[in-house]
Parts: C-alpha cells; sequence; structure tokens
C-alpha cells in the first residue's frame, strides 16, 4: 500500500516540472498522510495544484467517513470496483510526491524506509479524485468557476486516492505493494487518455534508480512533521 508520502520540493521546481500553478498556497510536507489537504493535478485542471483530502469520498457514499478506508486502489481490480470505477474513467488526477515511505519488521522490530529517486526528484502517482456533497445531491462535476472548482459549492468535498500495483525490486524487501509511479511522459495520458490507454500505464515502475534507507521513528506520527524525518539513519 501507500499509506505516507513526503513532498518537500520548492514550489516553484513543482511548477516548473509539472507546468501547472498552485490554485491554492500549500507548504512543504515531509510527512503526508491520509486526510491531509494534498496537491493534486486533475484531469479537469491539469494546469493547476489543487488541494484535495486524500481518502477517496465517492459521489454516491452516505458518509464522508467511507474515505478512510479508500486511501488506496489496487492497479488489478480498479477498473471493477464500485469505489474506483466512475472515477477510473472519468477523473484521474497526478498526486505529486518526491518520496513515500514503507515499513519492514527488523530485528523483530517494525522500522520506517523512505523510498525515492537517488536525486531526490519529484515524480506523479498515479490517483483518482472525486467531489462529494453532504446532502447527497450532484455536484455539476462539469460547471466550473474560473479557479477550476465549482461554482457556489462552499461544502463540496475533493479527495483522492492513490493506486497500488505489485512492487519493484527495491521496494519488494519492505512490503507487498507499491504507489504506480509514472514516468514523466506517462503523466498526459493518465490524465487524457482513454481507459484502455490509462489502464496500460498501471504497472510497477523500475527500482533502478530508486533507492530505500531507514529514517526515524518519528514519521510513524503523522502529526510529526519536518526535514529530520527524511534524514537516513546512522548504521
Amino acid at each position: 500500500m501507500c499509506g505516507r508520502y513526503s513532498l518537500f520540493t520548492p514550489t516553484d521546481e513543482l511548477a516548473s516540472r509539472f507546468d501547472a500553478e498552485p490554485a491554492q498556497s500549500f507548504e512543504r510536507r515531509y510527512n503526508c498522510a491520509p486526510g491531509q489537504e494534498l496537491p493534486v493535478i486533475t484531469d479537469d485542471a491539469p494546469g493547476e495544484f489543487r488541494l484535495q483530502k486524500w481518502g477517496l469520498v465517492p459521489e454516491w457514499a452516505d458518509d464522508r467517513s467511507v474515505g478512510r478506508n479508500l486511501i488506496n486502489a489496487r492497479a488489478e481490480t480498479v477498473r471493477d470496483k464500485p469505489s474506483f470505477r466512475e472515477a477510473f474513467e472519468r477523473r484521474r488526477c497526478l498526486v505529486v510526491a518526491d518520496g513515500f515511505y514503507e515499513w519492514a519488521v527488523r530485528d523483530g522490530e517494525k522500522r520506517p524506509y523512505r523510498v525515492a529517486f537517488e536525486d531526490d526528484r519529484p515524480f506523479a502517482m498515479a490517483g483518482l479524485w472525486e467531489r462529494w456533497r453532504p446532502d447527497g445531491t450532484q455536484t455539476g462535476l462539469n460547471q466550473f468557476s474560473a479557479g477550476g472548482r465549482p461554482d457556489a459549492e462552499p461544502d463540496v468535498l475533493e479527495t483522492f486516492t492513490v493506486i497500488t500495483t505489485e512492487p519493484n525490486d527495491v521496494v519488494a524487501d519492505l512490503h507487498d505493494r507499491m504507489a504506480v509511479v509514472l514516468a514523466p511522459d506517462e503523466e498526459s495520458t493518465w490524465l487524457d487518455g482513454d481507459s484502455d490507454e490509462a489502464a496500460s500505464l498501471l504497472d510497477t515502475h523500475p527500482g533502478s534508480e530508486m533507492h530505500a534507507y531507514p529514517v526515524s521513528t518519528r514519521v510513524n506520527d503523522p502529526t510529526n512533521d519536518g526535514p529530520d524525518l527524511v534524514e537516513p539513519l546512522e548504521g
């Protein structure tokens, strides 16, 4: 699974890398966690970063609490599961990160590891997004204000999930799943391609340019944040 990640790349570098500007300001985070509002790039507004809450709440859900259990979607079943299949067809997004965390048992103790590209460059994980209203009415998914958000809908909740797949050789020693990491030349297809084209991208990113290293157990607590969380542990 993917249950925690980092995004501390400066905003101007993210804007250049993804050719997108922030629709709302956001801070660097070293410990992105479910339930937090985090920047994503959606298929309906590819030129901006938009803050959405991590944990997908389908439009038809009775209660927003379902998002706690929908932080990930499995690549193998995402086109079939009721919680994800409509979003897969119509609402895809790029979840921007510069590393993610996995936990593995070492010497009888569960320890966190950070997985990233060796140069710490930012990348996009394949995601899905949704809009939800507490009264259960339709959210007007095709009606937007100039800022790319629906008009006069202050109660709309926008959420996302990260798609996972089989691990590469770097992650396999830590966990049996990993996020779908898109290559830069795949990102536009993920946002704009048809469902078959999008499905063809849900494979395992090679581990040849990635590494994993142990980090502080302080990352276990999602209220902790700061540069020390991504520092390699000695020994």
